[in-house]
């Protein structure tokens, strides 16, 4: 008796075709016959791919209508922000105070400073003596992510940061993080208490996270992310 993959149990049939890679199970499997379209198809095939690829945690509880939505916005997650790194200068970003010697850039690991645990990031900005605060907003419909899409599948949104201090000079750091409303409301926010790194400190790159829980309608497409600092100590 030769045992046919179409005789295989549904649960079994998902399991295989997980391990397919997600351009050929939607150009080439979902072809092959009606069963193969039904269990391309099915929400649990993507929920599993999803867990297998790191997207999810094995025992997630979290529950959507549109798996294989969930799973291609996963495999398009990029940072937003623009210029993350100062590689263009201060492009794409908005400077709201600009105090002392004023807002700049360097190169690694700079005066003072130590490099950064990313061979990759070769620059970062700087804040001076009095307060230096800059923001950056991002809109989620021009990034690709549209809203019926964002109210069916309400993805996680994770917040990270880096901040450090030039070792001979203390220094104040503080993010803050909003979503808005079509009308520039804020809906959610997170910010932590301002950091206070006193000189002579070991001059490491610290970092800040958080993670947004979007639940209920999504009615904000826009998110500013605006951090400030100043340096305890004048330098010349």
């Amino acid at each position: 008796m030769v045992l046919k993959i179409s005789n295989l149990p549904e649960d079994v049939m998902v399991e295989v075709l997980s391990l397919v890679p997600a351009a050929q199970l939607i150009h080439s499997c979902r072809l092959v016959c009606v069963l193969w379209k039904n269990i391309v198809d099915l929400p649990t095939l993507w929920k599993r791919k999803s867990q297998k690829e790191g997207f999810l945690p094995k025992e997630c509880k979290k529950n959507s209508r549109d798996w294989r939505a969930f799973y291609f916005i996963s495999m398009k997650k990029k940072n937003l922000l623009k210029n993350p790194c100062a590689n263009e200068g201060f492009d794409s970003w908005t400077i709201l105070e600009n105090g002392g010697h004023h807002w700049k850039t360097e190169t690694l690991p700079g005066n003072h400073g130590a490099l950064f645990h990313n061979p990759q990031v070769q620059k970062y900005f700087v804040t001076s003596y009095e307060l230096c605060t800059k923001s950056q907003i991002i809109d989620l419909k021009q990034e690709g992510y549209r809203e019926e899409l964002m109210d069916e599948i309400q993805p996680d949104i994770e917040i990270k940061d880096w901040y450090a201090a030039r070792h001979d000079c203390g220094c104040r750091y503080q993010l803050c993080v909003r979503l808005l409303s079509r009308d520039y409301i804020v809906l959610q926010e997170f910010c932590p208490e301002q950091v206070v790194i006193e000189q002579w400190s070991d001059a490491q790159w610290r970092e800040v996270q958080a993670v947004f829980e979007v639940t209920g309608c999504w009615l904000g497409p826009h998110w500013r992310l605006c951090h400030w600092g100043f340096a305890t100590q004048i330098s010349t």
